[in-house]
């Protein structure tokens, strides 16, 4: 093992780590909400475009310093696509093969940013597979299988030292509520919301953290039940968020609340949020941002005041010919009408409408 190639890998991350700027914190404009204002934390504008550049440094300084990863290795991950594409960058730049097992579904756009960045696609049918086949093949080749799932929630260090919950309240400091009611995310390793809870208790905040879950996922369930054994033959149809198993680093104990929804009502607020802030995010965004304005309208209903932050996971490029092509929402089941009806009502009556489903 080359101690001086290890050293000379981190400083290289580091260097990386110093070139880049901060995610914008904006706020969305929705007048119907008197006092109370949703702010979004856009991470598409890190390198690679989404939130998982954040985890895939940590996850490369982690293995580095474990003595997990030395010159020549190559490095798998089991992924559903931002964190495989995030990987391959620092694969890249620390001139190691890089192969990231995926399930077929993934968007073809995160296919091509992989492989730009050098890196292989080897895919499995299903969602549930990616584990064992990235084991298998990390054996074959004697490699480093990365396994987000599991180490996610401690590569990163929950307690500062720049990671996003530090950022966020860094980026809140001079607002009129600088002090969130709610943070609100979804989770696919669990790692971010592990992070930010980690991060509320240990500073003594009193924000709470609220995990959005989208169809098809377990993780909700396990939050309400506590078996870890749940698992689900479907996995999530919203690319980053919700498992088919409970991951090893979702940790439930952290989290004030979680809330389910549908994945039509993701797609369409993604679409609707593109309205207000102009710009086009992932599935995950709509996401976060339908659960934020759930929150709000609760808020508002009791009369409350206060600041609810979310996050933008990943631009919309990557899924042009999926949630934004019309024919494949129709191809694929997915009636996002009576939801976009919902999300307008609601933004401009600041009350909590049921869709006509």
């Amino acid at each position: 093992m080359s101690s001086l190639w290890i050293h000379d890998a981190i400083r290289r991350i580091e260097r990386d780590f110093q070139r880049s700027a901060d995610t914008h914190l904006f706020p969305i404009e929705l007048p119907a909400f008197s006092g109370i204002q949703i702010y979004l934390k856009d991470e598409s504008t890190h390198p690679t475009g989404s939130l998982k550049h954040r985890l895939a440094r940590s996850l490369f300084l982690y293995a580095l310093c474990n003595g997990w990863i030395n010159e020549g290795t190559t490095v798998i991950e089991s992924s559903s696509g931002s964190t495989a594409v995030s990987e391959a960058y620092f694969a890249r730049l620390l001139g190691l093969p890089f192969i990231a097992v995926m399930p077929k579904s993934t968007s073809a756009a995160k296919v091509a940013q992989i492989a730009f960045y050098g890196g292989k696609s080897h895919f499995v049918s299903k969602s549930d597979e990616v584990y064992a086949e990235a084991e298998r093949l990390a054996r074959e080749c004697n490699g480093h299988y990365m396994d987000q799932f599991t180490y996610a929630e401690r590569a990163t260090d929950w307690r500062g030292n720049n990671n996003i919950a530090q950022s966020i309240f860094q980026q809140m400091k001079a607002e009129p509520h600088p002090i969130p009611r709610w943070i609100v995310v979804g989770a696919g390793t669990g790692g971010t919301s592990a992070t930010i809870g980690r991060y509320l208790r240990y500073q003594g905040h009193a924000t709470q953290l609220c995990v959005v879950d989208p169809e098809h996922s377990v993780f909700l369930d396990y939050y309400e039940s506590g078996n870890p054994a749940l698992t689900s033959d479907r996995g999530s149809a919203i690319e980053g968020i919700g498992r088919p198993r409970v991951e090893p680093s979702f940790i439930p104990g952290v989290i004030d609340r979680m809330m389910r929804v549908p994945t039509a009502a993701s797609f369409a607020a993604a679409r609707h949020l593109e309205k207000l802030v102009g710009k086009r995010f992932g599935g995950s965004t709509g996401t976060d941002f339908y659960g934020a304005l759930h929150l709000a309208c609760e808020m508002n209903a009791r009369g409350e005041k206060g600041s609810i932050v979310t996050l933008a996971c990943d631009g919309g490029e990557r899924y042009l010919d999926t949630l934004y092509n019309d024919e494949w929402l129709q191809v694929n089941g997915h009636d996002i009408a009576p939801w976009l009806q919902q999300l307008k009502s609601t933004c401009v009556h600041g009350r909590w409408d049921t869709p006509a489903v």
